[in-house]
């Protein structure tokens, strides 16, 4: 049954007109924001124009623009399709990770932990050091500005070698949001409360530092020790073994409560 609740001229508001606006409302927002700032919303632009135009031709009689525009109809959903590929996936994976969505379907991100997992221990095998941010609520927009956006699949190999030391993108943390690497050589914030400055470093003070302005997990490779940390929440998880850092990834990645294995 739908609820008058007053009218405009002619035409009835009904509570379920309010309610379907609000939802559009909202759905057109989060999309601003989830394009803003890529590639994808200038491509969204210009196909808005060229919709914007479609309507218009006909209206004034431009009979051959009206006839590409007629002819182009049947294939704008798949050159849609084409063009939005890699936004529509990670559309879909953010969708996947709302909690809503994770409350009544199991999602599993053991793929992507599984590479980040044998990524650090491989990195921790060659001496390298590295600062990985996994990325879960907070938004994470200011940091990823300070680095090189990439946008690429998470793989072991394309980690190892963005912290090869000779790699131009080795020094700051590279930031996983929605299971792709968004950006690297990014810029943390360093916390000052940091006792021991001989045992944790700069990389170890920006990770703990994140994790206080945000809930994104902070993996550490320290480079001069081998070991690996995690950092949450303001508290650093120190020397964790392989197993302890993907229980705490895979915990984490559920927005669960994450267990502490010990606190610095």
């Amino acid at each position: 049954m739908r609820f008058l609740i007053f009218k405009i001229g002619f035409l009835p508001v009904t509570v379920m007109d309010v309610v379907d606006i609000a939802i559009m409302s909202l759905i057109i927002y989060r999309l601003f924001n989830f394009l803003r700032g890529s590639r994808a919303a200038q491509m969204a632009l210009g196909l808005v124009i060229i919709m914007f135009l479609s309507v218009l031709a006909p209206f004034l009689q431009l009979r051959g623009i009206s006839w590409i525009f007629e002819n182009l109809r049947n294939v704008w959903l798949v050159a849609f399709v084409i063009l939005f590929q890699p936004e529509i996936r990670r559309l879909l994976i953010y969708v996947g990770k709302n909690q809503l969505v994770r409350y009544f379907v199991q999602v599993s991100d053991t793929r992507v932990i599984d590479e980040v997992v044998k990524a650090t221990l491989e990195l921790r095998d060659r001496g390298y050091g590295a600062l990985i941010v996994v990325g879960r609520e907070t938004g994470l927009k200011q940091w990823l500005e300070t680095g090189v956006r990439l946008q690429a699949e998470v793989s072991t190999p394309l980690l190892l070698s963005i912290f090869n030391p000779r790699s131009p993108l080795h020094d700051g943390a590279i930031i996983i949001q929605n299971d792709i690497i968004e950006a690297a050589k990014c810029i943390l914030p360093l916390n000052d409360d940091i006792k021991s400055e001989s045992e944790y470093g700069t990389r170890h003070r920006a990770a703990i530092g994140l994790s206080e302005e945000s809930d994104a997990m902070v993996i550490v490779v320290s480079e001069e020790t081998g070991r690996i940390s995690l950092a949450l929440e303001g508290k650093l998880n120190y020397d964790l073994s392989e197993e302890e850092l993907k229980k705490m990834l895979q915990e984490g990645s559920r927005y669960g409560k994450v267990p502490v294995v010990s606190a610095a």
